[in-house]
């Protein structure tokens, strides 16, 4: 990937999330002409979305505009629909206006994510809400103010009542159950000044269809979660698959019916359609690269983040795995440009944490051997994100929407 005749190389980033957007932070521009395509045209800091389902931090807090990221780089608002390898050409779709349109690349790198999995099951893709994006965590407040609204009605039948006021999570990872724990806090600390009528009638249920939920944490934190959402009163129904997602109610695999007023679907991550299109070798979904994240065939293309796995060995899914691969990217492209060869990919794993609801989280760290929960697990989670986050606006925003819901609770308008 040397210059050639003074000439940049064309690299094309398909997705803005963790892996484009820490790539594109470090790429030598003087070396490339850098294209980023994304459908949203903002970068979403999504560790810190389920705080915004419910008031905690507002939703501009954590995004930043793509246009921002670097200057020098061109930023095109587009999904990628179809490839052609053999061209070298991407063909991409508008999401406001449909129009389609071509990108010729040199180099490109697949970074598009992935998508919410339904596992085919009835109902979920048209009655339960996911949590993903910014207009997901938008719509979910405003189900949880409209149920709470509807529940107010002066003769509304009890049982209508009873179904309205129950909130339902299925999935037991980190999204579903940092979602849980925030709607805790909004119906525990915010309810009594807005809704008085409605303390200790509400009822949370996280369902998971496996034996644990939070699989990927240390058992003796997981069942510390499991505990702690008992004191909450969130019920947690463990072994407990869903057979279909009607309008108003679960209806499990035991043939058991569930009213309730809300469903958040939060199971996993399933392949894009355009993933899903690519005639690439994958494993359960994921494109398989090498060690240093190339597409077998076809050293021009590169995968990573949470639509690639390893061949040697699989990732996990999340943000430090797409920030340390989009890391490693930009340093094995700039070494290329000067003509010495990168070191194959390492991933370091830097711990896990999760908000687990009253000012307690929990914190897993490998690399100093530290399983805790609690009070100063929850610091830590805190210090941590926000660390993280891309900009000072960022920072300084986030910090002020905890201030403010400290001292003046959350906003429960629906606009």
């Amino acid at each position: 990937m040397s210059r050639q005749n003074n000439t940049r190389r064309r690299l094309v980033i398909l997705g803005g999330g963790f892996a484009g957007v820490s790539l594109i932070k470090r790429i030598d521009l003087d070396h490339y002409d850098v294209t980023i395509l994304s459908p949203r045209n903002h970068f979403l800091f999504t560790p810190l979305l389920p705080s915004t389902t419910v008031g905690t931090i507002e939703f501009r807090s954590i995004i930043e505009p793509l246009r921002k990221s670097r200057r020098g780089v061109q930023f095109l608002q587009g999904k990628a629909i179809a490839l052609d390898q053999g061209a070298r050409r991407i063909t991409c779709e508008n999401p406001e206006s449909h129009a389609e349109f071509t990108v010729e690349y040199d180099y490109l790198v697949i970074a598009v994510g992935a998508w919410n999995n339904t596992f085919g099951i009835s109902g979920v893709a048209e009655h339960a809400l996911f949590l993903k994006e910014l207009t997901d965590a938008r719509n979910i407040r405003e189900r949880v103010i409209s149920c709470l609204e509807r529940a107010s009605i002066p003769g509304i039948r009890q049982e209508e009542r009873d179904r309205l006021l129950h909130f339902v999570v299925v999935g037991g990872g980190p999204t579903g159950v940092e979602f849980a724990a925030e709607l805790h806090d909004l119906l525990d600390e915010d309810l009594q000044k807005s809704y008085p009528h409605f303390v200790g009638k509400i009822r949370i249920t996280l369902f998971e269809a496996m034996k644990s939920i939070l699989s990927s944490f240390d058992e003796e934190l997981r069942n510390y979660t499991v505990e702690h959402f008992k004191r909450q009163e969130i019920d947690v129904r463990l072994e407990t698959p869903v057979r279909e997602v009607c309008i108003d109610r679960l209806v499990l695999k035991s043939g058991e019916e569930v009213p309730t007023g809300l469903v958040v679907w939060s199971t996993g991550y399933g392949p894009t359609g355009f993933v899903a299109s690519l005639p690439f070798a994958k494993q359960k979904g994921r494109l398989l690269t090498d060690e240093y994240l190339r597409i077998a065939e076809h050293p021009e293309i590169y995968a990573m983040g949470d639509c690639a796995t390893a061949a040697a060995g699989a990732f996990p899914q999340t943000a430090q795995l797409a920030m340390q691969t989009g890391k490693y990217l930009a340093k094995a492209l700039n070494r290329i440009a000067g003509g010495k060869e990168p070191a194959p990919f390492r991933f370091k794993n830097l711990g896990m944490l999760a908000y687990v609801g009253e000012g307690r989280a929990l914190a897993e760290i490998p690399t100093v051997n530290v399983q805790t929960s609690g009070v100063g697990a929850y610091i830590f989670w805190r210090s941590a994100y926000l660390t993280r986050l891309v900009s000072f606006k960022n920072k300084v925003l986030v910090v002020f929407d905890w201030l403010k819901t400290w001292i003046f609770g959350r906003d429960l308008s629906k606009f």
